[in-house]
């Protein structure tokens, strides 16, 4: 909607993990240097934990799209499930059947594929999102999968990602096991101030011009101050803010325009390492009141109904010019009957001019004639 508007080529804070706008902060560079090194070494675990929104998964689809294609790839988005049915969606997303298998069987057949896989010269690879939601049984399961192994190497790489949660449910003495597998470990912090600037405008750049809106003083410490360097909720704050000031008509974004947007999506306000104001905050991170998971859970409700609303305005707006454009076009069609019938009316007009005139001139002739044929008539004696 506001695209247009600024010169952009598409929305530059969507909340979808598209690679296509990774920004890569020091945490997220160090991040992608570990997965890729345990890709390339064909390490047995990684583990990748951060908050929610912090960008775990738009990481994960980079090194998606930057494997060689001689990897073979399953990845387990819904993680709600039990042991047999988490072996069943692996068995599934590396393409074997999985109808009316017990786990048994599933794992007799998963160990053959990955077997022949590593025969080919491929590289299997398992990646769980959001595994803090496994249980301990299917935490173990996988632990299990990464005993198939050849004389000198893991026939399977796998690469769980998380919230914070995952570190402390894999710290549990029942799973030291695991543990003790993982080879390497790496967590993706907030954004601090600079950073959160930055990615802000590395977005815009991405679809446009960086400058196409300009951003008064105080405005990225607002920003800051209430998504706390969480990329999604900077993403929720943005979006909103580009779409008021299309509403505004203006391309400069204020303070007051950020305060009415984290009104509207009802931010909590975060204490930050700046001076803001006479407030004077400690520590080196945003210290977030509640947790992030509620947070971000409540703002996203808040950002949701807002779209609706947006939706439904877009649509009334659209019906109206819809109709607006029937009405105009009805009335260019009186319009043009009017000014035919005007046109008829003219020549009707003109019509009953000639005939006055016609009438005037066969009058006067009357009148001249009539005396001469009074004359006449009295000649011949016939009065």
């Amino acid at each position: 909607m506001y695209t247009e508007f600024f010169g952009l080529s598409a929305k530059p804070f969507e909340l979808l993990p598209n690679p296509k706008f990774l920004y890569l902060s020091k945490g997220h560079r160090k991040a992608l240097s570990y997965l890729q090194y345990g890709v390339q070494e064909h390490a047995g675990f990684t583990l990748m934990t951060g908050e929610v929104g912090s960008g775990k998964t738009t990481l994960v689809r980079d090194i998606i799209n930057r494997i060689s294609s001689d990897t073979t790839l399953a990845m387990v988005f819904n993680t709600r499930v039990d042991s047999h049915q988490l072996v069943s969606m692996i068995n599934e997303d590396f393409g074997l059947d999985v109808v009316g298998k017990d786990k048994v069987q599933l794992l007799r057949e998963l160990n053959d594929f990955l077997l022949d896989e590593c025969s080919e010269g491929r590289q299997p690879i398992i990646i769980v999102d959001e595994a803090q939601n496994l249980s301990a049984d299917s935490l173990e399961e996988i632990r299990l999968l990464s005993n198939l192994e050849a004389d000198s190497f893991k026939l399977v790489q796998i690469i769980l990602v998380g919230q914070p949660e995952l570190k402390q449910i894999i710290a549990k003495p029942s799973l030291r096991q695991l543990r003790q597998r993982i080879s390497i470990s790496c967590h993706l912090n907030p954004l601090n101030r600079e950073e959160t600037e930055e990615y802000i405008f590395h977005r815009i750049g991405t679809v446009g011009s960086r400058d196409c809106v300009s951003f008064k003083e105080g405005v990225f410490d607002m920003i800051y101050r209430f998504s706390g360097g969480i990329p999604r909720l900077i993403n929720l704050i943005c979006d909103f803010l580009l779409l008021s000031a299309f509403v505004e008509e203006t391309k400069e974004i204020d303070v007051e325009l950020v305060k009415d947007a984290v009104n509207e999506l009802s931010f909590e306000d975060v204490q930050l390492p700046l001076d803001i104001g006479n407030e004077r905050v400690r520590g080196d991170r945003p210290v977030v009141s509640g947790t992030v998971d509620d947070r971000l859970a409540q703002i996203e409700e808040n950002y949701a109904k807002l779209n609706a609303q947006r939706s439904e305005k877009e649509a009334i707006l659209e019906r109206l010019s819809s109709q607006g454009s029937i009405l105009e076009y009805l009335i260019n069609q009186q319009q043009n009957q009017f000014n035919q019938f005007e046109d008829q009316l003219k020549k009707i007009s003109s019509q009953i001019d000639r005939l006055r005139q016609m009438l005037l001139v066969d009058g006067k002739r009357v009148e001249h004639q009539e005396p001469l044929l009074l004359e006449g008539r009295a000649k011949n004696g016939r009065f």
